[in-house]
């Protein structure tokens, strides 16, 4: 007979509302049941470590995301400044080239020189 048995072998009456435990749920004094905890939490660190790599947990995860968008449409602005600024020049290449072919220079002409007198 044990702690957990009556006196004829059969299990104490619990009292109504009562549930039964798991039969691994024994009572345990407080030193163990920290111990218990103690791996318990280590047990999911390692676990952690070996999914997630040796960043600390899941949620300490890099924002290197947000820094590649800005960097990407950083280098697209620059782009298309320096496209624009690059058809300006060419279009004031051709309106300098349309203007000097409607308005011709005309040439200009030296005195003669006063020698022969």
């Amino acid at each position: 007979m044990n702690s957990w048995t009556g006196e004829d072998g059969t299990a104490p009456a619990r009292p109504p509302g009562d549930l039964p435990r798991p039969p691994g749920d024994l009572p345990r004094p407080h030193a163990e049941r920290y111990l218990l905890e103690a791996d318990s939490l280590r047990r999911r660190q390692l676990r952690a470590a070996l999914l997630h790599g040796s960043r600390q947990s899941w949620r300490e995860r890099r924002r290197i995301w947000p820094a590649v968008v800005a960097g990407v449409g950083a280098v697209a602005i620059v782009v298309a400044a320096i496209a624009v600024y690059g058809a300006f020049q060419k279009q004031k290449r051709i309106n300098d080239q349309q203007q000097q072919r409607n308005n011709p220079r005309p040439a200009v002409t030296t005195p003669a020189s006063p020698a022969g007198r």
